[in-house]
């Protein structure tokens, strides 16, 4: 499982330009079956998914095809998370 952080750069600005195309991006994370959850970091300072079901690899390239990183208006970080206890809620992506 994964934690990915996209985070603002000076580009920020251009993010608007580019918002449909990152947001088909993201659509097809989800569709893929890659994004289990997207949101938001506060206040304004980027976004942050949820990823599982795909290797580091895979997801590199992914996050690489992101037009905001290909724009440079975000900076990406991958956190590898290795889940070993969850909430009732939850216990799923342990599996």
């Amino acid at each position: 499982m994964f934690m990915v952080l996209l985070r603002f750069s000076d580009n920020k600005a251009a993010a608007e330009q580019h918002m449909a195309d990152h947001k088909e991006w993201i659509k097809r994370g989800v569709d893929d079956g890659v994004f289990l959850l997207v949101g938001s970091i506060n206040p304004g300072l980027g976004g942050a998914i949820l990823a599982d079901g795909t290797s580091l690899e895979d997801l590199e390239r992914r996050v690489a095809a992101d037009p905001f990183v290909v724009e440079s208006i975000v900076s990406s970080e991958i956190v590898e998370i290795a889940p070993w206890l969850a909430d009732d809620r939850l216990k799923f992506l342990l599996a």
